[in-house]
């Protein structure tokens, strides 16, 4: 009887959960609606970058001439395009940026906004681009 009473706790030790997989977010679409744009790379490179920005801050006017999609970790985030379009964000949301769009972010919270972006792009080549001044 102990033995197994043993041999179960035992098993019931050592078992592991199956890992699990979710899709957070997949689209041909950026979150205006358009189109992701087709392109080939000689070599590809991904960057993921983790961006912080404070409580009230405003990114300046930018665009990303690659595709890249990202997840706010924390805080809540407004994007707005240069026609009028808005995106809010609250942490835990996922996006797939705009290409080649003038935007830029607010965080609009009270704490930290962090994102991570996951970009893929030519070898070398600009993720961001800050729009010219008028």
């Amino acid at each position: 009887m102990f033995r197994m009473l043993g041999l179960g706790l035992f098993f019931a030790a050592t078992s592991v959960s199956a890992a699990t997989s979710k899709d957070l977010i997949k689209s041909t679409e950026s979150w205006d609606g358009n189109k992701l744009p087709a392109y080939s790379l000689t070599q590809p490179e991904v960057t993921i970058k983790e961006i912080v920005i404070a409580p009230g801050e405003e990114l300046p006017w930018h665009q990303h001439p690659v595709i890249n999609a990202g997840i706010l970790l924390s805080g809540e985030l407004m994007v707005y395009t240069r026609d009028g379009k808005q995106k809010n964000l609250k942490a835990g949301d996922t996006l797939i940026e705009l290409v080649n769009t003038s935007h830029y972010g607010k965080n609009i919270s009270t704490e930290p906004a962090k994102i991570v972006v996951f970009y893929l792009a030519e070898q070398g080549d600009k993720v961001t681009v800050l729009d010219h001044k008028h």
